[in-house]
């Protein structure tokens, strides 16, 4: 029997752990469906084109075929690992814009505008450029500027300077306007993941307990009260109590399917799914949405300091691992979207509604696919899609995987912003910073020509950017999930705290405050029980 019950050891799951068991009169219980974070993959940064080329330490989910998507199966990458998918993300630390916050707490949510949560991201943070208004030094997340830059971040950087983009030197400062080197999650050359930051250094503590390979199939309910869970651990199904709280972190694709799995949500799709109804909920599994994002690929012979397989290539790999494994710095500390950008798809836009990502080497299909020689690629993403779809269960069998449909591209805003952004994009990449190294554009992007090529390009290369949220939506609604507080409607001793819970996706990666919800949330924990 235990205080607490945490699902799911990602990123929120890691944040609650940690700080619930600060009080050492509470018991905590994390349960995690993945190993730990042993692998070196994890934590030597570059590790991260390893595990996506082979889709290592992952649920294997795939969506839905999307329309949007000329009828492709996309990507979705999520980690089944301690540190969740904070343990292979590309450790980009953004927030999202001010406003993103504001309008959370504008949807019926008190408590949630960037003034109130700006105290989490920098509690937090422990921001190696050190403190002011809007970064914190004293929390356990590791955010620095990368250790041996490549020099191509700082070509982009000025590329985008050319095209008429102002120098940012800090997307989570005053302005998130403009390009600029990003800050990432790492500490002495290694991937800071959120089991680095919040587990690893409190192992040791008596009250808290790490289950490893446990995969959670079941929230247990007394009446309308969470009372514990069910779960498999080597082949075994076992059941945990708790006295106080279910809390749930398995992330905007599994919490849905978990709720859903012990009888909380759509009273039609339970049945068909021939699980009883033991809440009806109708928003848990709505409300799912992503960034969508389209790669432009420069084949860039001449540069020779960007990754890629070429004899001189895996020589400098070789070197790199040599120096990482002796010194911790080197190319391998590089998360290789090193760059990136802030922009408008169009000048009467009020805020930034595109990121790019700068990536020092040939980035086709995730990363999966081997192409040879040197390049470079740009990721440009759309920040605040109108397109919204779904998690369905697939069975009742907890081993299935649920079915995801972030439907892509199904509202035409979505594409005409993107095609926008694929130009704005294109002509950054042909500035003379980068021009001077004669690269060119690969077949794929570079035979779309017109905004109607462009867009059919699109639809045949775009995919997720890794930022699914949504589907258990906070708010006073009939479709939301949980309340400002992260209770679950209708229910007792049940909160989700991941991304799931997000009303709109905020405008960056969605690491930096998936941990910010986790934090606030275990301050809200804490503050119920005094």
């Amino acid at each position: 029997m235990f205080d607490y019950l945490i699902i799911g050891g990602g990123s929120a799951g890691c944040v609650m752990a940690a700080r619930l068991s600060e009080d050492p009169s509470i018991t905590v219980a994390l349960l995690e469906g993945g190993p730990v974070d042993s692998s070196v993959l994890i934590h030597c940064p570059a590790g991260l084109a390893v595990m996506a080329k082979f889709s290592l330490l992952g649920w294997g989910l795939t969506t839905v075929a999307q329309a949007g998507l000329n009828g492709r199966s996309g990507y979705q990458p999520r980690g089944k690992v301690l540190g969740g998918s904070s343990s292979l993300n590309a450790m980009v630390y953004t927030r999202g814009h001010p406003a993103d916050y504001d309008h959370w707490a504008a949807q019926g949510n008190p408590g949630w505008s960037y003034a109130e949560v700006l105290p989490y991201f920098k509690k937090a943070e422990h921001n190696e450029r050190g403190a002011d208004d809007f970064h914190g030094i004293d929390g356990p997340l590791n955010v620095m500027d990368l250790r041996s830059p490549n020099r191509f971040g700082e070509l982009f950087v000025q590329a985008g300077e050319q095209a008429g983009y102002p120098r940012n030197a800090d997307f989570n400062g005053a302005n998130q306007e403009g390009v600029g080197h990003y800050q990432v999650t790492h500490k002495n050359g290694e991937r800071c993941s959120a089991a680095k930051a919040y587990i690893t250094p409190n192992l040791a503590r008596p009250n808290l307990k790490i289950f490893t390979g446990a995969l959670v199939t079941r929230i247990m309910l007394d009446g309308k009260r969470a009372v514990g869970v069910e779960y498999v651990h080597e082949g075994q199904t076992r059941r945990l109590k708790c006295r106080r709280e279910v809390l749930l972190c398995a992330g905007a694709i599994q919490s849905p399917q978990l709720l859903m799995l012990s009888g909380i949500g759509p009273r039609e799709h339970l049945l068909a799914q021939q699980i009883a109804p033991i809440h009806h909920l109708p928003g848990v599994g709505q409300h799912l949405h992503d960034h969508i994002d389209v790669v432009q690929v420069v084949d860039a012979p001449r540069g020779k300091d960007l990754f890629g397989v070429s004899p001189g290539g895996v020589f400098r790999v070789l070197k790199g691992i040599f120096e990482w494994r002796h010194t911790r710095s080197g190319m391998l500390t590089t998360n290789f979207a090193e760059a990136g950008g802030f922009i408008r798809s169009d000048p009467a836009e009020a805020l930034p509604d595109l990121q790019l990502h700068f990536v020092i080497g040939k980035l086709i299909n995730h990363g999966r696919t081997t192409t040879l020689g040197h390049g470079f690629s740009c990721h440009v993403c759309l920040l605040r899609p109108h397109s919204r779809g779904s998690v369905r269960l697939a069975s009742k069998d907890p081993q299935a995987l649920p079915l995801v449909d972030p439907a892509f591209l199904s509202h035409p805003d979505d594409m005409d912003r993107m095609v926008r952004g694929f130009k704005l994009m294109r002509n950054i990449l042909q500035q003379p910073a980068l021009a001077q190294f004669a690269g060119r554009e690969l077949a794929a992007t570079a035979r779309a020509q017109t905004d109607a090529e462009i867009e059919q390009a699109i639809r045949n290369l775009a995919d997720t950017i890794y930022h699914p949220v949504g589907s258990c939506r906070m708010g006073p609604g009939d479709m939301d999930v949980v309340d400002a507080e992260l209770r679950v409607h209708g229910l007792q001793g049940l909160r989700v705290a991941d991304a799931s819970i997000m009303p709109r996706i905020v405008s960056g990666n969605t690491n930096a405050p998936v941990i910010m919800i986790a934090e606030k949330a275990a301050a809200m924990i804490k503050a119920s029980v005094r």
